[in-house]
């Protein structure tokens, strides 16, 4: 597992996967830097998917487009 779930330690690839993640669903809402409460929610989501055992790229970029869109 890529996670240390007890600790909250996240591995820099791991990491890096998020950023890309978070990057790609911030352009797909077009949320600005100046929409900080959205994309800080945004964030949150995502971090507490990973966390719930979605680590897969594509299923979290999935995940969240979906709820968007719903």
């Amino acid at each position: 597992m890529s996670v240390f779930r007890s600790s909250g330690v996240y591995w820099p690839a791991d990491l890096d996967m998020l950023q890309r993640v978070f990057e790609r669903l911030c352009n797909e809402r077009r949320l600005a830097k100046k929409d900080r409460e959205q994309r800080e929610f945004l964030a949150m989501e995502l971090f507490q998917l990973f966390h719930d055992g979605t680590t897969d790229e594509s299923d979290l970029l999935r995940t969240l487009s979906k709820r968007r869109r719903a």
